[in-house]
């Protein structure tokens, strides 16, 4: 099988932490603290090596934060390329409140990228690009970065007959889609977004992504719809599948997990049915993971029994 290509522009590192209750001016302190590497792109290729594919994670990382996430990298055997920049990695924090069970998630701003560290970026996807299945471009942009990079490097993998799965939101996200990618993961409020579309009937929601695959903005369309599942979208028809009823410790990585989850199994040459109910397993499994931890592939193989995709 060929490998999968992931691109984190704005990689973080992911700490998470609890209290026993979130309240105003106080000191709050903290329980036993977890970090790992995250963003989009590093999350999908961690979930990919879970489940025992081939992936290379192309990165960017700069300052001791930088350092940091390398060793991170190293820790989870990630095959890698990374591309230093000026500017410190980011990081992300989740707070789990103990009185509450609620999850509470701050995400810190970025460095600034400069144009010949946007380029490097993109060669360096261009240059891995041969003999890969797909590129999978995840996450949010930099400030530095044009809002069409998304676009541009769908651009060159059609070029080089290579997949290309988006997982981001706003501009960037219509920009890819106007220049045509297999495959899209928008959730509700960002199909509606792209569409214009009012309100959140299912319904709507079905009518809007048929059309913006009839439309070509991509062959395949995942709308993934929280609690509900996820509906998928081709020009053959139209799937749905609901995840089973489990216990929710974290959310950190769930979206990142599906994606991952769908895009090993199309790279495997499985079907459209297939793909999604493993997309819904692994998302499912990372809700049972604790703080920024991702899922186990022990968790989606079970739970992947327990998914059953329905012609809408």
């Amino acid at each position: 099988m060929a490998h999968i290509v992931t691109l984190t522009l704005n990689p973080a590192i992911d700490v998470a932490t609890s209290v026993p209750e979130v309240t105003p001016e106080h000191k709050l302190r903290c329980g036993a603290v977890r970090r790992d590497p995250g963003g989009g792109g590093i999350n999908v290729a961690r979930v990919v090596r879970e489940l025992g594919g081939e992936s290379i994670a192309v990165y960017t990382r700069g300052g001791a934060t930088g350092l940091l996430l390398e060793e991170l990298l190293e820790e989870k055997g990630l095959l890698r390329r990374s591309i230093p920049v000026a500017g410190s990695t980011r990081e992300s924090f989740t707070v789990a409140e103990g009185s509450s069970a609620r999850e509470y998630r701050f995400i810190l701003p970025g460095p600034v990228l400069t144009e010949p560290e946007w380029r490097r970026c993109l060669t360096t996807v261009e240059e891995l690009a041969q003999g890969a299945s797909f590129i999978v471009a995840s996450g949010s942009l930099p400030l530095g970065v044009p809002e069409d990079f998304y676009a541009r490097v769908a651009r060159m993998a059609k070029q080089r007959g290579v997949r290309v799965v988006v997982d981001t939101s706003g501009t960037p996200l219509a920009a890819a889609l106007e220049e045509g990618v297999f495959l899209a993961k928008p959730n509700r409020r960002e199909l509606c977004e792209l569409t214009g579309m009012k309100g959140e009937d299912f319904a709507g929601q079905a009518a809007a992504a048929r059309e913006l695959v009839a439309r070509g903005r991509a062959e395949v369309l995942a709308v993934s719809m929280g609690a509900d599942g996820a509906l998928l979208t081709t020009r053959d028809g139209q799937l749905r599948a609901s995840p089973p009823p489990v216990e929710t410790h974290s959310s950190v990585g769930a979206g990142d997990s599906f994606v991952a989850g769908m895009t090993l199994s199309l790279a495997r040459g499985k079907p459209h049915d297939e793909a999604l109910r493993w997309g819904i397993a692994c998302g499912t499994a990372a809700l049972l993971s604790q703080g920024t931890d991702l899922c186990a592939r022990a968790d989606v193989e079970r739970l992947w029994t327990q998914v059953a995709a329905a012609t809408v």
